[in-house]
Parts: structure tokens; C-alpha cells; sequence
């Protein structure tokens, strides 16, 4: 194996490949990276066999080659060189040669033969989005997703499509985050997935380019994302996701009309004297204005008043305040409505107008 690549274009898919490889693996081939080198093109792949990204790039050359480096090693030699540095790449036994203005590296390498190859069903079901509207809808609901909870199927996010809408579900059973939109192509089907947590997260990563079409491909048991340049595959959760259409299938107060940016900057403010441990705050609901407060167990209290339209009966309820907080930056609107359930089992924060985001929060005893 031998080739030359200009820093600029090696760098960027490294460091997504890297992202998605472990820093602890059961198997040592798992923290390389696999590069495989064929005419005029060079593609890197890593993998924690759970996610898979590949990248590729054009280069010229007329070798083929296969080999698997280090990763992390690789990556931080290329994030110190110098910016438009050439790198050439030498193999020369089991090891490998980069070399770089006056540098010279040498890595360890195993076999490409040994790396382990994703396994994919076929695919069932495929539509195609705008990388932009799918970076939206994956930042209005990926804050909701638990982190390591028991119930492992909360532990990712939920994808449904039916027929010309899509929607995004999220919940970490305190709170849940529910994203729709329309797709521009009917695709005459229902499916539900549930896509895994960290391969989420390394979606949002990937769609730095708005104006993209994104082609999906998925079964029961894979989900296959293909951008230009660059492949994400991962493995799905095996489980079936909470029926959330009964949260809002239940009777509701008057809705309360207030300014976002008030909102927001008001529950800012009080949360510095909330308990750091359960961040809870009360709301007290008048016809004419919301009351919100907070005391620690250092005896410090806050308070705040604010101005709202409300046309129900006076109520009393309790939030953790990180999670308000979390829904109404989420918005786009000058105001926000909050519609209380009648029995304060939970509270809908969503915008006046669009009603295509919705934000659950269940309330807190204090």
C-alpha cells in the first residue's frame, strides 16, 4: 500500500470514523480503522459492531491494498500536522509509514483480513429527507433520550413513518419530546424503529450540510443512512416503544399563554436557588399571572411573577426546572402555550401556531 493525501481531505472523515469507534473494545481490530485502497479511491471504515461509518474519498492512484491502522494514533498525528500538509502512506510489512514534511511515523497494523464485517438485513422500507429537516427534527428531540435506563427501548429514539409524515419520538420517562413533518414523497407505509442512543448522536454529527437529500434504508434490524461521500449503518433496538398517543388523550385545563423569552429568562434565574439535586420549582396559576418559586435547603428562596393569559381555575403545580428550560429553548416562537392535564399528570409545552413540537414534562412533588 502506498498513496499520497492532502491533510485537508484526509482529516474531516477520520474524525468522524473515530467517533464512532469505542476507546475500550473486546477486540483489539476494533480500534483500528480499516482503509481500503482501490483505483482512484480510498475508503476508511470503523465500527463498534453496533454503528458503522464509511467514508470515502477520491486520491489518485492505481493500487489495491487493504489494512487496518490504529485509529486514535492516526488521528491525533493528523490533527498536529500542519494545515494543506501532504501525507504519504507506506506500507512496509506489518507496519505502516506516514510520512509528512520532515515527520516520520510508524504504526502498528493487523490484518485487514481479521476485521469483522457489519452484519445487515435486507432492507424493507426506504424514503429520502433533506439533511436539514432531519438535523432539525433530531435536535427538537434528542435531549429527551435516557442515558443507560433499564428499560433499554428509552435508551434511543423513536422513527415513524406513515405513508407522507414522518415523526421523532423521545423520552427518558420524566419527560418526551415529539417531532412531526411531512415528507415529500408519500412512500405508502407504516413502520416503526427505534435507533440506538449513540448512533443518534453520531447522526447529528454527520449532517453538517442542510441542503443534502439523505437516502434511508432500514429493516427490523438495521437502519442504513447514506450521504454523499459517507455511509452510516446501525443496529436497531429490539423492542417496541411506548403507546405516548394516551398522554394527550386526556382532559386538559385552560391553556396559558405567555412570552417565551420571559419564560425562559425567569426560570434561568430562579433555578440558581433550586435543590441542585431535584431542580424543582412551583408554579402557582392565576387568571392573570404565573407565580414561579423555589427554596434549597440552605433556606434560600427566589420568586418571580410574570404576566400570562389564562382564562381556567387557579392551580398550584411543581416542575423540575431543567426540563421546562430544555422545552422552551426547543421552540421557535415568540410565545408558548402550556396546557396542564386536569388531573396535573402531566403538562404539553408547544408553540401557538406550528404544532409540530411537542414537549411533555410529568410534574414533581416538592
Amino acid at each position: 500500500m502506498k498513496f499520497i493525501i492532502n491533510r485537508e481531505q484526509f482529516l474531516p472523515p477520520l474524525q468522524q470514523i473515530v467517533a464512532v469507534i469505542e476507546k475500550k473494545q473486546t477486540m483489539p481490530i476494533l480500534s483500528n480503522v480499516l482503509l481500503v485502497l482501490t483505483e482512484n479511491n480510498l475508503v476508511l471504515t470503523g465500527t463498534d459492531l453496533e454503528i458503522q461509518l464509511v467514508a470515502s474519498m477520491p486520491i489518485e492512484n492505481k493500487d489495491f491494498a487493504r489494512i487496518t491502522v490504529p485509529a486514535r494514533k492516526l488521528l491525533d498525528i493528523c490533527k498536529l500536522l500542519p494545515n494543506d500538509a501532504e501525507i504519504k502512506f507506506e506500507q512496509q510489512n506489518d507496519k505502516v509509514r506516514i510520512i509528512s514534511g520532515r515527520g516520520r511515523f510508524s504504526l502498528s497494523t493487523l490484518p485487514a483480513e481479521d476485521y469483522p464485517e457489519f452484519s445487515e438485513s435486507a432492507v424493507e422500507h426506504q424514503f429520502s429527507i433533506h439533511a436539514g429537516n432531519l438535523k432539525k427534527a433530531l435536535e427538537k428531540t434528542v435531549f429527551c433520550m435516557a442515558n443507560q435506563d433499564f428499560r433499554y427501548y428509552l435508551n434511543g429514539l423513536m422513527l415513524n413513518i406513515s405513508n407522507s409524515r414522518i415523526k421523532l419520538v423521545a423520552s427518558d420517562g420524566h419527560r418526551l419530546s415529539v417531532f412531526e413533518d411531512a415528507l415529500e414523497t408519500a412512500v405508502g407505509y407504516e413502520a416503526r424503529i427505534i435507533i440506538p442512543r449513540k448512533g443518534v448522536v453520531e447522526l447529528g454529527r454527520m449532517l453538517d450540510d442542510s441542503d443534502l437529500d439523505v437516502a434511508v434504508d432500514f429493516s427490523s434490524n438495521n437502519i442504513r443512512i447514506t450521504l454523499p461521500n459517507l455511509v452510516f449503518s446501525a443496529k436497531l433496538v429490539d423492542a417496541r416503544y411506548p403507546d405516548f398517543n394516551r398522554v394527550f388523550q386526556q382532559d386538559f385545563n385552560e391553556p396559558v399563554l405567555i412570552s417565551r423569552q420571559l419564560l425562559k429568562d425567569a426560570l434561568a434565574r430562579v433555578a440558581i436557588l433550586s435543590n441542585e439535586k431535584f431542580k424543582g420549582v412551583s408554579f402557582d396559576i392565576s387568571e392573570s399571572s404565573l407565580k414561579i418559586s423555589t427554596h434549597n435547603p440552605e433556606h434560600e428562596e427566589a420568586e418571580e411573577e410574570l404576566s400570562i393569559e389564562y382564562q381556567g381555575e387557579p392551580l398550584t403545580i411543581a416542575f423540575n426546572v431543567q426540563y421546562l428550560i430544555d422545552a422552551v429553548t426547543n421552540l421557535d416562537s415568540e410565545d408558548v402555550i402550556l396546557t396542564i392535564a386536569s388531573n396535573q399528570s402531566s403538562c404539553i409545552v408547544e408553540e401557538p401556531v406550528s404544532q409540530a413540537y411537542k414537549f411533555i414534562v410529568m410534574p414533581m412533588r416538592l
